[in-house]
């Protein structure tokens, strides 16, 4: 989901989230609703049911302590949704419907979530304030009296709670994914163990806008290359991996393991830890215009995962203890992204970075990218405060998220079985839902206020 992020980069990565995993910013199957899961309680290390004020959990505390010693996920109950009937086809929040939420004071957020987002929030400002908003929700001079404020400092919930109402698009219905940024072995030279190329854009790539040629295309875009006089799909993922780039793409680097660097295209950015224990970060820069196919997806409908192996990493597994078959499957998806070097953290599509536990992709037809978003979910640690800074592949539709968790081994295992639902409640400026004709103001779900 970085910078477009899936094909985007990850879309985004579908059971749970594994297939997810490839599902998140990838693409494939929504899984199917987890019975039970909104009633599970909190564990303890010792497996004993507790009870835990979910607004005393921050999402760093939740993300090292994830699971109870039995592997139970900490559950919560998500605030209900107002019964809405959406219209199907729908391509805009306008057009899913905006509902009044609950008031701002009453969701509970922690001061340090709360915090964080006000930073995500207020380094989105000039994005958010400058750009075309898509979900026909709001316009750039909307957010400026919560982006001035935003600069100011002050408190953080005290902030939210005065200038911003919450929204419910469409029926509330959430569902949320996970992604994160990983760490690959690489080389910067070929050498034994090292032979999976790490691309660049191939100079032979061509982007065309096809509004430029007719309005009746406005809007799309493909990419392809030059056979003669044609402009003809570019190379598939198996013909790129055969070598038909190796002469016009640059090799990055050079990865130990297949496997992760087609997790890490999935992710859509990264690190490669070199051997000498230096670090190259890598982000994503284009795709080769192919349809993405998650090979989450294709392993449940053929039955490939064991029970127990519905997650990122048992995929890896699964894909690691089948090199052919692996590969052969890792080929069904025709996509194939290129990377770019990158001088600091990844970067989202708006061009800001991404700050993990707090960074989430939305598709901006139904979320201004920017905005703060409340997700109240049937797992603590998605729910809670989150910014809609990415995009991606997999990422479509209203209440549709994938929640950012950083870099390292506990990051990984949080989003690579990252799968919650529950309710969304989108933060817009005071007054967005008189201007839209939605009111009273605050009716619907109601929170217990956070002390």
């Amino acid at each position: 989901m970085f910078g477009g992020r899936s094909a985007r980069t990850v879309s985004r990565l579908a059971v749970g989230a594994a297939t997810l995993a490839l599902g998140a910013c990838v693409g494939g199957g929504i899984p199917p609703v987890q019975q039970g899961a909104a009633s599970r309680p909190p564990v303890t290390a010792n497996s004993r049911p507790v009870t835990v004020p979910r607004h005393h959990l921050t999402r760093g505390d939740v993300a090292r302590d994830i699971r109870g010693a039995d592997g139970r996920i900490v559950g919560a109950t998500p605030l209900p949704a107002l019964p809405v009937v959406v219209p199907t086809g729908v391509t805009s929040a306008r057009a899913a419907g905006v509902s009044a939420g609950p008031p701002v004071a009453s969701l509970p957020m922690t001061d340090a979530q709360a915090e964080a987002a006000r930073t995500a929030f207020a380094l989105s400002c000039p994005g958010l304030m400058r750009r075309t908003d898509q979900s026909g929700l709001t316009q750039g001079a909307d957010w400026q009296g919560a982006c001035a404020a935003a600069r100011a400092g002050g408190d953080a919930r005290a902030f939210f709670a005065q200038w911003f109402e919450a929204v419910q698009i469409g029926d509330g219905k959430a569902f949320a994914t996970g992604y994160y940024e990983p760490e690959i072995r690489g080389a910067l030279e070929r050498r034994a163990g090292y032979e999976a190329p790490i691309y660049g854009r191939p100079t032979d790539l061509v982007d065309a806008d096809l509004g430029q040629f007719s309005d009746d295309l406005k809007g799309k875009k493909v990419r392809g290359r030059v056979q003669g006089s044609a402009l003809v799909p570019y190379y598939d993922r198996t013909a790129i991996e055969e070598g038909a780039i190796a002469r016009t793409a640059p090799v990055l680097a050079w990865a130990a393991d297949p496997v992760e660097l087609f997790f890490l295209q999935v992710q859509g950015s990264g690190r490669v830890r070199l051997p000498d224990g230096n670090v190259l970060r890598i982000g994503y820069d284009t795709q080769n215009g192919r349809g993405y196919t998650g090979i989450g997806s294709l392993m449940r409908q053929r039955n490939l995962l064991a029970p127990g192996q519905a997650s990122m990493q048992g995929i890896v597994a699964w894909l690691h203890a089948h090199p052919d078959e692996g590969r052969a499957l890792m080929r069904e998806n025709k996509s194939y992204v290129f990377f770019r070097e990158l001088d600091g953290p990844p970067l989202g599509a708006m061009g800001y970075a991404v700050t993990g536990q707090v960074s989430a992709a939305a598709d901006p037809r139904f979320v201004p990218l920017g905005a703060p978003v409340f997700l109240s979910a049937d797992r603590a640690d998605a729910t809670g405060l989150w910014v809609a800074q990415d995009t991606g592949g997999a990422i479509k539709g209203a209440n549709r998220f994938d929640t950012f968790w950083g870099a390292g081994a506990n990051a990984a295992l949080v989003a690579g079985g990252m799968s919650a639902r529950g309710t969304a409640f989108l933060l817009l400026p005071v007054g967005t839902l008189a201007r839209l004709g939605v009111g009273p103001v605050g009716v619907g779900p109601v929170a217990t206020p956070a002390p």
